[in-house]
């Protein structure tokens, strides 16, 4: 699969979760950034896109901190993203 493609579908699964909360940040968050992700960030992304809804927003509003297990970089940037709504 395509670099393009691969960034394609990652994007659409985020926005796609189930939960509307989570939708719009990890939908958001892939708009603004996915477009510049190396393959293992891509990786990375994909790896928070398989973890269930309630741990991600915990973690991204800071009601809960993230366990080295689920730790990366790319879920720390998650973590600063700013939604701005419309």
């Amino acid at each position: 699969m395509s670099i393009d493609r691969r960034r394609e579908r990652l994007r659409f699964r985020s926005w796609h979760r189930g939960t509307r909360e989570i939708d719009l940040l990890l939908g958001s968050f892939a708009d603004a950034r996915i477009a510049s992700f190396s393959d293992a960030e891509l990786d990375m992304f994909e790896a928070i896109l398989s973890l269930n809804d309630p741990d991600l927003y915990n973690w991204i509003t800071g009601a809960e901190p993230i366990p080295a297990e689920d730790d990366s970089p790319v879920l720390r940037l998650l973590c600063t993203h700013q939604f701005v709504g419309a």
